[in-house]
């Protein structure tokens, strides 16, 4: 009996599972959904690094102008809410349902197929040294890490990684050439933004091999829609956006100047 209702629970999870991908497909109207829902993976990755930022970015008050606040806050508590509301507990049945090695493999396949976005990038801000290694690990991961489910690079020598940080996309390049980040924008499924920022969005997304895929509007969706349930998944213990958001008075303030100080400081690598 408890096998039975054990299955019957299962089985109830995956048809959950299974619909939200379905129906987030359809609500999701921007043009490019390289980045649908990807709020709160990119909010608590900014937020990871907000005590570690230099002293030339410790004030929190005209970071970045700000002409379309309310505008902005609409769609703010919009994801705030799709956040809480439907991803975390999609991505808490997803946990209880799979074990956490297979999530991870899953994860470590997306970040090797991104390696073009981080080669070309590399290669545009002067980071041959960390072109090289990217290329040294994709090649590998991809051959022996069968397809680059498994990393087999991590604990190797100098952990496979360069002196600097890797580039992260087209948005830190143009940073670095000089380009200001315009104003504050904040998309909806895809979180905190600028002018600069979503121009590197959109140069990522001709980058990444999964746009010139074969597939379907509904499938290209579920796919993008998938990856981020995986990734929340695996950051339900010590979420960062929730630590961030939770004790601030203004979350609205408090996720704008912690990704306009995690670029700065990206920017600054």
């Amino acid at each position: 009996m408890k096998i039975v209702e054990k299955i019957d629970r299962q089985f109830l999870v995956c048809i959950m599972v299974a619909a939200l991908l379905f129906g987030m497909a359809g609500m999701a109207f921007a043009d490019d959904f390289d980045q649908v829902a990807q709020f709160s993976g990119r909010a608590a990755e900014q937020a990871a690094d907000a005590d570690a930022f230099d002293d030339e970015y410790a004030e929190s008050e005209n970071l970045i102008a700000d002409p379309l606040k309310y505008w902005n806050m609409t769609w703010f508590y919009l994801n705030d809410g799709l956040y809480h509301g439907v991803f975390k507990p999609v991505a808490t049945g997803y946990a209880w349902l799979v074990p956490a090695q297979p999530r991870t493999w899953i994860s470590n396949f997306f970040t090797n197929m991104l390696f073009p976005v981080r080669f070309i990038n590399n290669i545009l801000t002067g980071k041959f040294d960390a072109a090289y290694m990217e290329t040294s690990k994709f090649i590998v991961n991809t051959s022996i890490g069968f397809l680059g489910f498994g990393d087999v690079t991590a604990g190797r020598a100098r952990n496979w990684e360069p002196e600097r940080p890797t580039a992260d996309g087209f948005g830190q390049t143009l940073g670095k050439a000089g380009v200001g980040h315009g104003f504050y924008l904040v998309w909806p499924f895809i979180g905190p933004s600028s002018v600069r920022e979503s121009v590197g969005w959109v140069a990522d997304a001709y980058c990444d091999p999964l746009t010139y895929g074969n597939l379907t509007f509904i499938e290209f969706a579920a796919i993008r829609v998938y990856k981020n349930v995986n990734t929340i998944s695996l950051q339900l213990v010590g979420n960062e956006y929730e630590v961030l958001t939770e004790g601030a008075i203004d979350k609205y303030a408090a996720v704008r100047d912690a990704y306009i100080r995690y670029r700065a400081k990206k920017v600054a690598e």
